[in-house]
């Protein structure tokens, strides 16, 4: 069995450019909720009016927290595709670093439902998501 720090290094290691390009990290994973957090710096360039955040990085960031939730819940997933995304935005994001929660609320084979939500600095929740996504596994 992997240690929960030697998974969170693997997936950081592994990141795509654009999760690098928003300043983002895999922070903690819980299996036994198939959750996982990331942290977000986003800088200004990311932003429309001065420092809110462009709506479509937003949903790219709760994208990455939910699918990722799929992948540490089971290992034998080798990619996750989005087949909807609902965001809603609850108040301004802000550039700075952001908490960004994803989880499973259920899987099968081949799909999943999953959940995400959105934390400035303050703690305050400013957007949340709903997905639901087709699951690629490894053949067997």
């Amino acid at each position: 069995m992997t240690d929960k720090t030697t998974i969170i290094e693997q997936i950081n290691n592994r990141a795509p450019a654009f999760l690098k390009m928003l300043g983002g990290h895999v922070t903690d994973i819980d299996t036994d909720t198939t959750t996982c957090i990331f942290e977000f710096n986003i800088s200004k360039e990311f932003c429309h009016s001065v420092d809110v955040v462009q709506g479509g990085f937003i949903t790219a960031m709760l994208d990455a927290a939910m699918s990722h939730a799929v992948f540490i819940g089971d290992h034998q997933v080798i990619n996750v595709s989005s087949l909807e995304i609902k965001t809603s935005y609850l108040e301004a994001t802000r550039a700075g670093k952001l908490r960004v929660e994803g989880w499973v609320i259920k899987q099968s084979y081949k799909t999943a439902f999953m959940e995400g939500r959105v934390y400035n600095e303050a703690n305050v929740l400013t957007a949340t998501a709903s997905s639901v996504a087709k699951i690629i596994r490894a053949k067997q």
